[in-house]
């Protein structure tokens, strides 16, 4: 019986893996396409803050029909104060994040936008500290000292830095490091499919984003010649745009839904090297050989952090079982959950019962709660 599970469990864990790298590899391929095609609307088309507005009207409009095509369940009435505690910042994170991220890929090269965003894990290890006081190994903190040193070189050698750009690249990493902790935080506390997280956060910044738009930039495009014009090759690179970045959202969430925020983040600073090296190679802008040991340096970085985060999952060991008064030795863990000790049992036994189980997020997709370990070396 013993065998059985643990084949089972294996199977299950693989299965796991092989879904997890599977979307990984979609978000990368659909994360360069959306980030080369808005590097190209914003050269030609500079309002951030419209294509911003694009986007969340993306996420608004197509999710609904399609995730009841889907069959994804429906979320429950939320209680009001968490309503308003958690989901309302969360989704004013959402649109702020994405301005600021459309404001540094319209002011600098989408490599260097983006080899500043691979500082995400620095960013989700020191709020999951301040917020959370979670503590990591030494380790992933010294991992964390090449991925700072690679992004400081890409910026002093970088040929078309921008003050502004910079600023906005890192308010937008560290909007979307708030944005990935709490939105896993509303995942396990509600039980919400998170594709219709994904909906309700799209919608309620879109409804916050409209008057600022209205304000800011509406009066402004009208009087622009793509628009006067009707320049149907800008316009249809801005309705593409939205779809891609709904995909992406859409395969961001799932992923999110599956891995720890710590894992989301090594994933995340993964796809942004794959950007990298698709925008220069499509786009070619001009890069040092020194800016390119920047960007170099910090990928080696990603690659420590995430290899320190795998060796300190190894060390995890299990508690101790007492049998009778006699000390059985541990046992490491090696990706199978968290455990917690069940004193229920009679007749002096204690027994490891597993917590957080593996669990159907409604989509016919398995994860294993918050301790889901996912390579990405």
């Amino acid at each position: 019986m013993l065998k059985s599970g643990g084949g089972v469990s294996k199977r299950t864990g693989s299965r796991h893996v092989l879904i997890v790298l599977t979307l990984c590899i979609l978000w990368y391929i659909v994360s360069s396409s959306n980030n080369v095609i808005g590097k190209m609307v914003l050269n030609e088309f500079p309002y951030p803050m419209t294509v911003t507005m694009i986007q969340l009207c993306s996420i608004t409009l197509y999710s609904g029909p399609f995730f009841n095509l889907w069959g994804i369940r429906k979320y429950q009435d939320m209680e009001r104060n968490y309503y308003l505690r958690i989901i309302v910042p969360l989704a004013f994170g959402k649109f702020f994040s994405s301005v600021a991220s459309h404001v540094s890929l319209w002011k600098v090269p989408v490599s260097y936008a983006h080899t500043v965003k691979a500082t995400m894990p620095l960013f989700t290890v020191i709020l999951t500290r301040l917020i959370f006081n979670e503590k990591q190994p030494t380790l992933v903190y010294l991992s964390l000292i090449p991925i700072i040193t690679g992004v400081c070189i890409a910026t002093v050698t970088e040929i078309s830095f921008d003050m502004m750009g910079l600023i906005s690249a890192l308010i937008s990493t560290m909007g979307f490091s708030l944005q990935n902790i709490f939105s896993k935080k509303v995942l396990k506390d509600t039980g919400i499919h998170h594709l219709r997280l994904l909906h309700l956060l799209g919608k309620l910044a879109l409804y916050m984003f409209l008057p600022v738009w209205i304000y800011l930039d509406s009066f402004q495009i009208v009087k622009h010649p793509i628009v006067t014009n009707f320049d149907y090759r800008v316009i249809a690179l801005l309705f593409v745009d939205g779809v891609l970045n709904w995909l992406q959202n859409i395969i961001a969430f799932s992923v999110l839904s599956l891995v720890t925020p710590l894992t989301y983040a090594v994933a995340s600073a993964s796809k942004r090297i794959f950007v990298i090296g698709v925008s220069l190679i499509i786009l070619g802008n001009p890069v040092t050989w020194i800016n390119c040991f920047g960007m170099t340096l910090a990928i080696l970085g990603v690659l420590c952090y995430n290899r320190a985060k795998h060796y300190s999952n190894e060390r995890t060991l299990l508690p101790v079982a007492v049998q009778n008064g006699n000390l059985k030795k541990y046992t490491t863990l090696r990706n199978q959950g968290s455990y917690h000790t069940n004193t229920s049992k009679p007749n002096g036994y204690t027994t490891m019962g597993k917590k957080n189980s593996l669990l159907t997020t409604g989509s016919g997709i398995v994860q294993n709660g918050s301790t889901t370990h996912v390579l990405f070396v």
